[in-house]
């Protein structure tokens, strides 16, 4: 590891650091209230998607169980196609790459 000297220029980030520019210090072009705000927008977008999927999924459940049925049955072949194909690659690895 290097020294790091009293009036260095440079700065170096580790995980769970900031930086001067983000603290909302003088000469920061962005304030701290505007990425809040950003935050809020994303996590509104977010619930906005979830419930608009929860109410097609009700909508799909309530006009046509059995294509619902299918769609369930679809899933759960994906997933457990996938988890099958992760565990022979596992078995693979474990036997060397062979």
């Amino acid at each position: 590891m290097g020294m790091i000297r009293k009036n260095d220029p440079t700065v170096t980030l580790t995980a769970g650091t900031t930086s001067p520019e983000s603290t909302g210090r003088p000469g920061n072009t962005s304030s701290p209230q505007q990425s809040e705000g950003e935050a809020a927008m994303a996590v509104n977008a977010k619930k906005i998607a979830v419930y608009a999927l929860v109410v097609f999924a009700l909508y799909l459940i309530i006009t046509d169980p059995a294509k619902a049925a299918d769609y369930v049955q679809i899933g759960f072949e994906g997933i457990s196609d996938a988890a099958k194909a992760i565990g022979d690659f596992m078995t693979w690895v474990a036997h060397g790459g062979k």
